[in-house]
C-alpha cells in the first residue's frame, strides 16, 4: 500500500523518525508543524492517514480532529502525545481520534499502527453485507454511513459509527471489550485498552432518549455489549 500520511507535530526530531518509518514502508508524508497549518495540508493533500500532536501552537491537535469531523472526515487519526493518562486518551477518542501513542514511542510501534489503520481502512469486513438498519426510531445506512433518530441526522464520528453500526448489523449477540477492539481496530490491539466504554458513552448521548437507561445499546453484565434486547 503506497499511501499519503499527513503528520502535524512542531518537534523536527518527531518529523525526522515518522519520515524514516513512512519511507522504509514506502509511504508519503506531508508534513505540518502547528493546528492550522495541518488543517490547511488536509484540505490540500486529502491525506490517508492523519498524525497529529496533542500539543501544538496555534491550535491543538484535539481541536484539529474536531475540525476534520465537522468537515466529514473519515480517515484516521492517531495522536501523538507525552501525556498518557486515561483522562486525555478519553479526551482524544471523544474528539474523534482513532489510536493515541504516548511519547517517547519505538518506531516499530508506530508503524505497526499505521499499518493497521491503513488495512482497516482498504479492506472491507469479512461480514454479510448489510445496506440498512432499522430498530425502534433509529435507522443506520450503512452504505453511506449515516445514523438517523426519528429522521433526523446524529452526528457520530468514524469510530463511534464503526462500533454502532457492527452491534446493530449483528443484533443480540454480545461483544466483549476485546471483541470491539478486534474488530474496529484489528487483532494488533489485542489486550490494549482502547476506550471502548467512552466510545459507548459517547454514542448513547447521542443517540439514547435517556443514556442511563439505554434502548439500543445495552450492557450485558460481565459479558459485553449488544444492541436491541
Amino acid at each position: 500500500m503506497n499511501m499519503k500520511i499527513l503528520l502535524a507535530d512542531d518537534e523536527i526530531r518527531i518529523h525526522t523518525v515518522v519520515q524514516r518509518i513512512c519511507e522504509d514502508d514506502s509511504h508519503e508524508i506531508v508534513s505540518a508543524y502547528d493546528g492550522v497549518e495541518a488543517l490547511e495540508m488536509y484540505r490540500e493533500e486529502l491525506p490517508d492517514l492523519v498524525i497529529l500532536d496533542v500539543m501544538m501552537p496555534r491550535m491543538d491537535g484535539f481541536k484539529v480532529c474536531r475540525k476534520l469531523r465537522d468537515e466529514k472526515a473519515s480517515v484516521p487519526v492517531i495522536f501523538l502525545s507525552a501525556k498518557g493518562d486515561i483522562v486525555d486518551k478519553g479526551v482524544g477518542f471523544d474528539a474523534g481520534g482513532d489510536d493515541y501513542l504516548v511519547k517517547p514511542f519505538s518506531p516499530e510501534e508506530l508503524s505497526m499502527r499505521i499499518k493497521a489503520h491503513l488495512r482497516r481502512q482498504q479492506r472491507s469486513t469479512d461480514r454479510a453485507r448489510i445496506d440498512a438498519v432499522e430498530y425502534e426510531d433509529l435507522a443506520l445506512d450503512c452504505v453511506k454511513r449515516k445514523v438517523f433518530k426519528n429522521g433526523e441526522l446524529i452526528d457520530l464520528t468514524p469510530k463511534e459509527f464503526d462500533i454502532l453500526s457492527l452491534l446493530a448489523c449483528n443484533k443480540g449477540e454480545i461483544f466483549t471489550r476485546d471483541q470491539l477492539t478486534v474488530e474496529i481496530w484489528g487483532e494488533e490491539y489485542t489486550g490494549e485498552i482502547l476506550g471502548i466504554a467512552v466510545y459507548i458513552r459517547r454514542i448513547r448521548e447521542k443517540i439514547e432518549d435517556d443514556p442511563s437507561k439505554p434502548t439500543y445499546l445495552q450492557t450485558v453484565w460481565r459479558e459485553g455489549y449488544r444492541f436491541g434486547n
